[in-house]
């Protein structure tokens, strides 16, 4: 069982965040360049909801992940995870955080050591935060995300990538958080085995009643799992609402042209063929 939510506070709130980088100075009398990576952001995400923030590559989605996970710190602007505000606090007091708010990374491979057996892997959050990773939680585990038990006894390099992305949300699993971040889990894998990803990742958030913020920079994918979405351009968020609405009637011109966009993702992610996915005759592609 997951650890019991904070009450009365939201899971998440970012609040006018601001995140800037200096660049590498061109001139020695000119101004120190700086890349304007979040430009006063602010979103909610209540207890218990699936939250998705979609936009295309370098809109400051990962960003804004790290600063959540306090991972980095913004420039500006405050981010408060179930009524404590992280912004300035210091490691040691983020034991908390580290607990009960753990992330899915885009590609397993990397996300993996691969010197590791699968078994340690997955225990390792548990033996950073000082609880016992006794064998019974792996194997519980394991077969959570539909591996056999005999699977932690081999390493990542001998699993396909949809089974390495289930033994990453395994070990994200592992200290019972209650706040789950999936960075584009499902953007590395085979179109084939998307939809068992996503699904498996919504099956354990019911069942485990978790909070979901869920990116990508497909908005098919984040319908397929949640129930809100944020849109991001250029590192602001530019439309809310519920997915559906937004999927159905965007009011953005950026989010008209992510919509518009869209091909037949979901025929693919139903298990549809590439000759089902080609624009039949007299159809433009």
């Amino acid at each position: 069982m997951p650890n019991e939510p904070a009450p009365n506070h939201p899971a998440v709130q970012v609040i006018d965040v601001v995140r800037d980088y200096p660049r590498p100075r061109t001139s020695l009398l000119g101004p120190t360049p700086v890349v304007h990576a979040l430009r006063g952001v602010s979103l909610e995400v209540k207890q218990g909801e699936r939250f998705g923030i979609v936009g295309e590559s370098g809109c400051g989605k990962s960003t804004l992940l790290r600063l959540i996970a306090a991972l980095d710190r913004p420039t500006a602007g405050q981010v408060v995870v179930e009524g404590t505000d992280i912004t300035t606090l210091p490691e040691r007091r983020l034991r908390f955080l580290r607990e009960n708010l753990q992330l899915v990374f885009q590609d397993p491979m990397s996300s993996l050591d691969p010197r590791m057996r699968v078994r340690d892997i997955i225990a390792e959050p548990l033996v950073v935060q000082g609880h016992p990773a006794s064998g019974e939680r792996v194997r519980e585990l394991l077969e959570a995300v539909g591996l056999s038990a005999d699977a932690g006894d081999r390493y990542p390099h001998q699993f396909s990538g949809g089974q390495r992305q289930r033994i990453s949300i395994a070990r994200a699993l592992a200290p019972r958080p209650r706040i789950l971040i999936a960075d584009e889990p499902v953007s590395a894998l085979d179109v084939s085995v998307r939809a068992q990803v996503l699904n498996l990742i919504s099956d354990l958030v019911d069942e485990l009643n978790l909070t979901l913020i869920f990116v990508s920079h497909d908005l098919s994918v984040v319908k397929h799992v949640c129930d809100r979405v944020a849109v991001m351009n250029a590192g602001q968020i530019v439309e809310t609402g519920p997915t559906a609405d937004v999927y159905a009637a965007p009011q953005h011109p950026y989010t008209q042209r992510l919509v518009s966009a869209i091909p037949t993702l979901e025929r693919a992610l139903s298990g549809a063929t590439t000759t089902d996915l080609l624009p039949s005759k007299g159809e433009t592609a």
